[in-house]
C-alpha cells in the first residue's frame, strides 16, 4: 500500500479550498485577493482573547521574526506565516534532496505533498503555540485562558493556510504568505515614517518626519540644535535620517538588481530552428536565502524562549547559557544577554550599536552570509534549480543551445558555468544587503526591504501576465490557462 492511499483518509478531513470551476476575471481576482489582505490586517489588531491588552502591547518581538513571519505580537496573528513557512522549509527539503521520494509528475504525488505539506503546518502552529503558552509570553494563565489562547492561534493558523491556498489556486492572485509579508514591512516603512507617537526619552517622536519637524521647529525657536544632531542618527535605537535614506538607496539598488538578467540563446529544431533566449536573473536565488536565515532564527528564538523560564531562569546552566541567556524587563520582555549564541544572531540596529560591540556586528554579519550563501547552494540543490535539472527540462522541452550537442550532460556543464557562479553571488549578496542594512537602521529592517522589493516586483510580473492573457484569451487557451 503507498503513501497516497495510507494517508487519503487523512486527506479527506482536512480544510481545503476547490479551485473555481472557471477562469475567474482578473478584476475577481483582484477583489478576492483584497479581502483577503483585509482579512489579515483586521486580524492583525485584534488582541488574542485571555490575556491583559496592556501586556499584549508591551510584548515587543525580534524585528527579522516579525517580518518574516508577517506576525504581530499579542495578536490574532500572533504566529503569522511561521508554521508555514516553516513546513514547507521543511518538506521541500526533503523531498528535494530525495530523504523522501515522491513522483511529483503523477497526480498521487502532488496530492500525497500538498495533504503532508498542511498536515505539518497544522502540527507546528499547535507547537508553536504550546511553546509561547508554556514559555511564559503572555505570563501566568489560568488553564481555561491557555486553552482559550491555544485554540485561538491554531485556528487563525488554519485561516491563514486556506487563505494562501485559496489564492494560489486562482481564486487570487500570487500567494498570501508573499502579500502578508510585503504589506507588513509597507505598514511598517509608514508608521516608522509617520508615527506621531511621542515627545520620547530623546525629545523626538517615533516617525522620522514628525521628528524631523519638532527638531526643525525647537532650533528655530531656541537656538538648541542638539535635536538636529540627534535625527540624523539616533542612539535610543528609534527610526532616523540615515535610516530613511539608507531605505531609499537599497529600494532603489534592489530594484535595479532584480532587472538585471543574464540570457542564454537557445533554439527550437522542432519549430524550423526558432531563437528566443532564456534569462538567468542575477539574484538566482532571490530573497530566499533571507526567508530561510530569518526562519531559522526566528524558531531558535521561539524554542529558547520557551525553554529558558523551565531550563535556566537565573542564567546558571552553564550548558544552557552556550545557547540563550535572558534577562526579563519589567514589561516581560526577554532580552538577550552578552555571550550567548541568541545575542550574536540578534543584529545591532544602529551605527552606535555597532560601535559599542564591534565583536557583536562581526559574528552576527558572519554567521548570516555564511548561512544565507549554504542556503543558496541548498535550495539551489534541492528546488530543481541546479545545472542538472535545468538541463534536462531545456532537453524535455525540445530546446538546445546553438553550437553545442542536444545532451543533458553537455547542457549541464553549460549552465553550471552561470548556475553555480550565480548562485553563490546572489546568496552572498542578499546576506550583505540584509546585513548592513539592519545595521543602518532603515525603515521596515534590512530583511524586510529585501523581501518587500522581491515581493513586488514578482507581483508586477504576474499582474502584467494576467493583464495579457485577459486581453488575449487565446494565448491564455494556448498555453492552458
Amino acid at each position: 500500500m503507498g503513501a497516497y492511499e495510507v494517508l487519503q483518509p487523512i486527506f479527506h478531513i482536512l480544510p481545503e479550498i476547490p479551485k473555481p470551476k472557471r477562469r475567474i476575471s482578473l478584476r475577481e481576482r483582484l477583489l478576492w485577493t483584497g479581502l483577503v489582505l483585509l482579512a489579515y490586517l483586521t486580524m492583525s489588531q485584534i488582541p488574542l482573547y485571555g490575556i491583559p491588552i496592556q501586556q499584549g502591547e508591551q510584548l515587543q518581538p525580534f524585528v527579522f521574526f516579525q517580518v518574516v513571519m508577517a506576525s504581530r505580537r499579542g495578536t490574532l496573528m500572533e504566529l503569522g506565516i511561521g508554521p508555514i513557512v516553516t513546513a514547507g522549509i521543511i518538506w521541500e527539503l526533503l523531498v528535494g534532496s530525495r530523504i523522501i521520494t515522491l513522483d511529483m509528475t503523477s497526480r498521487e504525488g502532488r496530492v500525497v505533498f500538498a495533504g503532508v505539506q498542511k498536515i505539518l503546518a497544522i502540527v507546528f502552529a499547535a507547537f508553536e503555540a504550546l511553546a509561547y503558552i508554556l514559555g511564559g509570553a503572555y505570563g501566568a494563565l489560568t488553564t481555561s485562558a491557555a486553552i482559550a489562547i491555544f485554540l485561538q492561534l491554531v485556528f487563525v493558523s488554519i485561516l491563514v493556510l486556506l487563505m494562501d491556498e485559496m489564492l494560489q489556486k486562482g481564486w487570487g492572485i500570487g500567494s498570501a504568505i508573499s502579500l502578508f509579508i510585503a504589506v507588513g514591512v509597507a505598514q511598517r516603512i509608514f508608521w516608522e515614517t509617520f508615527s506621531p507617537i511621542g515627545p520620547l526619552g530623546d525629545g523626538l517622536y517615533v516617525g522620522v518626519f514628525p521628528s524631523l519637524v519638532y527638531s526643525a521647529y525647537y532650533y528655530l525657536t531656541t537656538g538648541n540644535s542638539s535635536l538636529l544632531y540627534e535625527i540624523v542618527a539616533r542612539k535610543s535605537g528609534y527610526p532616523d535620517l540615515i535610516g530613511f535614506f539608507a531605505m531609499i538607496f537599497f529600494i532603489l539598488l534592489l530594484i535595479f538588481l532584480e532587472g538585471v538578467r543574464i540570457e542564454i540563446p537557445v533554439a527550437a529544431p522542432k519549430y524550423g530552428g526558432i531563437r528566443s533566449r532564456i534569462p538567468l536573473k542575477f539574484l538566482y536565488v532571490s530573497n530566499l536565502p533571507v526567508i530561510l536565515v530569518g526562519a531559522l532564527y526566528s524558531d531558535l528564538f521561539i524554542f529558547t524562549q520557551a525553554l529558558w523560564p523551565r531550563l535556566n531562569p537565573d542564567n546558571t546552566n552553564p550548558w544552557f547559557n552556550i545557547i540563550a541567556m535572558y534577562n526579563r524587563t519589567e514589561t516581560g520582555q526577554l532580552v538577550p544577554l552578552k555571550g550567548s549564541l541568541v545575542y550574536y544572531l540578534s543584529p545591532p540596529r544602529t551605527i552606535w550599536g555597532v560601535m559599542e560591540d564591534p565583536i557583536r556586528a562581526i559574528v552576527y554579519s558572519a554567521l548570516f552570509i555564511l548561512f544565507s550563501f549554504l542556503f543558496a547552494i541548498a535550495w539551489v540543490e534541492t528546488s530543481g534549480m541546479d545545472p542538472q535539472s535545468q538541463a534536462e527540462q531545456l532537453i524535455k522541452s525540445e530546446l538546445q543551445v546553438p553550437g553545442f550537442r542536444r545532451s543533458t550532460k553537455i547542457l549541464s556543464i553549460l549552465l553550471s558555468r552561470y548556475i553555480w557562479p550565480l548562485t553563490i553571488l546572489s546568496g552572498i549578496l542578499v546576506g550583505v544587503i540584509a546585513v548592513v542594512s539592519s545595521m543602518l537602521g532603515v525603515l521596515g529592517s534590512g530583511i524586510g526591504i529585501l523581501l518587500m522589493v522581491g515581493i513586488l516586483v514578482q507581483y508586477q510580473s504576474l499582474l502584467a501576465r494576467e493583464q495579457a492573457l485577459e486581453m488575449y484569451p487565446m494565448l491564455a487557451r494556448l498555453i492552458g490557462e
